[in-house]
């Protein structure tokens, strides 16, 4: 990753116009509901930049919840019944120009190391997300594990994060 680009929240300054990854949901959601997510507090929205305007790229991360009976059984039958603490990674794209750079990469592990950092805060057991069209397998790669009964849905268990970032 060029050292100009850093990773800050979503702001005024940032032209979300122009942002296109070529996935029509994820152009729509930048350019018109990133921004009420924001205020509504439904989801904190990262954007990576040069400039504090261009967006390169982005990601949403939310709270969420998971019931251990959807996972595979091996940790479901470890697991309390009671709802299980996730984050969320609900969006996450690459404008066009910078697609095939490791950008992608780059904000993945960004915001599992964001995940991580605040599961010290609050209760968190995983990250999960529900990949769109093409994108489970850049997911499965970074060893992300689907769910049985919902193969595009994926997580990643909190304690193999750590592994990544643990110093």
């Amino acid at each position: 990753m060029p050292p100009e680009y850093r990773v800050e929240p979503l702001g005024a300054s940032h032209d979300r116009a122009g942002f296109s990854c070529g996935v029509a949901e994820l152009d729509r959601y930048i350019q018109q509901q990133a921004g009420q997510d924001l205020k509504r507090k439904l989801a904190a929205v990262f954007v990576l930049t040069a400039d504090s305007r261009e967006i390169a790229g982005f990601y949403t991360l939310s709270a969420s919840s998971i019931l251990a009976a959807a996972l595979p059984p091996d940790l479901a039958n470890r697991l309390p019944r009671f709802p299980l603490p996730v984050t969320l990674l609900g969006r996450m794209g690459v404008v066009r120009s910078k697609q095939g750079f490791g950008f992608g990469q780059f904000l993945l592990f960004h915001a599992l190391e964001r995940a991580w950092r605040g599961s010290h805060e609050i209760g968190c057991w995983a990250v999960i997300v529900d990949a769109k069209a093409g994108a489970r397998d850049f997911y499965l790669k970074h060893s992300f594990r689907p769910f049985p009964a919902e193969p595009d849905r994926l997580f990643l268990l909190m304690n193999e994060i750590e592994k990544m970032f643990r110093i």
